[in-house]
């Protein structure tokens, strides 16, 4: 890609380079700039921060036009991310990162887990204002065009004022109308019976990930899970840094030997 004073927008997703979500979002995206999408070659959902250390890393360009290059990763979404600003770039750091739309949203403690989080938090560590969008829509061909101008709108805002460094924006959308977007903190919460037993035709036990998810604070009026469930969209700042600094005293206690 040739320098433009376009601002330049690197997105990348866990479900996939040819998802819907991440082709409608690189539709809004193209509007606003210059866009490399670097995105798995496979579905990669769950894989959060993980990055590949023993296999190489191989990537395909699959489209480039004035104005956008498209390559596909045989890797995890973070290492989307690393091989794009290392390799794919030719040397240029984007002005913001996006990641998604993910189709089903990430909330609550399920963000630690999210790939599409891990894609905005990697873009937090080399200081590029990042945002991860998601919905609360498991289908792939369900309706994405209720939330794309809400999409643009943030998208503007963060390429206009940034955010704080270390800090990425992980923002939900719920199934249909929004309502309006709030911001919120991540609802604390647990996953129940998560494995369901089976026995394979040779006789052979395995364990198939289900599990039925339980927020702790269902009431709490400053929450991702809380407002999400209203009808409006949660926009929730998420750290790099995740030191509890406000138990340091009490961590100094117990090591004073």
């Amino acid at each position: 890609m040739t320098e433009s004073k376009r601002p330049l927008i690197l997105i990348s997703n866990d479900d996939g380079a040819d998802w819907p979500g991440i082709r409608a979002l690189t539709r809004v995206a193209r509007t606003l700039g210059d866009v490399v999408v670097a995105a798995p070659t496979q579905h990669q959902s769950g894989m959060s921060s993980s990055i590949t250390i023993k296999n190489p890393l191989r990537t395909t360009l699959v489209k480039k036009v004035e104005g956008f290059d498209k390559f596909a990763v045989a890797g995890t979404p973070v290492d989307c991310v690393k091989i794009s600003l290392n390799a794919l770039m030719g040397g240029r750091k984007p002005d913001i990162l996006l990641s998604g739309i993910n189709h089903g949203q990430n909330i609550g403690v399920s963000t630690a887990y999210s790939g599409t989080v891990g894609v905005a938090l990697e873009g937090a560590v080399h200081k590029i204002p990042s945002v991860a969008f998601s919905i609360d829509d498991y289908n792939p061909k369900g309706s994405l065009l209720y939330c794309l101008p809400l999409v643009e709108e943030i998208i503007k805002k963060v390429l206009e004022k940034g955010l704080p460094e270390g800090v990425c924006l992980n923002v939900n959308f719920p199934k249909g109308p929004v309502k309006g977007i709030k911001a919120t903190k991540t609802a604390m919460g647990h996953w129940d019976n998560e494995y369901d037993h089976r026995v394979d035709p040779a006789g052979k036990d395995y364990y198939w990930l289900q599990g039925t998810y339980t927020c702790d604070n269902p009431d709490d009026t400053t929450t991702d899970f809380y407002w999400l469930n209203q009808g409006y969209a949660t926009a929730t700042p998420v750290r790099v840094d995740p030191t509890d600094h406000a138990s340091i005293g009490h961590v100094e206690s117990i090591i004073d030997f």
